[in-house]
């Protein structure tokens, strides 16, 4: 299919953009949860996961994943990216439109003070 084509090579391209100053941000949901992921994409870590925060931490229901759970996770992600030392990141919405539950988390990585 050319639809899925498509989102290969824009995956594979996105998959080059985080440094070691300025790491990946990459968004991932569910229909029972949202995940995000700091991803540093340089050569000589190779793409090691530095933090990591769901909508599944927050409390153990089944089906958590609304707009506040996800604006939640964005600012215990952007606790942790601020934790880390790092004043800017690459927001990769892995495809997803920037809307919704994927604005309110990037909404919510903003309200710590981290640029995209």
């Amino acid at each position: 299919m050319v639809i899925v084509d498509k989102k290969k090579k824009i995956k594979k391209r996105t998959r080059q953009i985080g440094t070691s100053t300025c790491p990946r941000v990459v968004v991932s949901k569910s229909n029972t949860a949202i995940y995000c992921q700091l991803i540093d994409d340089s050569v000589e870590k190779g793409g090691k996961v530095l933090a990591f925060c769901s909508s599944k931490q927050l409390n153990s229901s089944k089906k958590n994943c609304n707009i506040t759970s996800a604006k939640i996770v964005g600012e215990n992600m952007g606790k942790k990216i601020a934790g880390l030392g790092y004043k800017s990141i690459v927001f990769d919405r892995s495809s997803y439109v920037y809307h919704g539950k994927v604005a309110a988390l990037a909404e919510g990585i903003r309200s710590q003070n981290i640029k995209f």
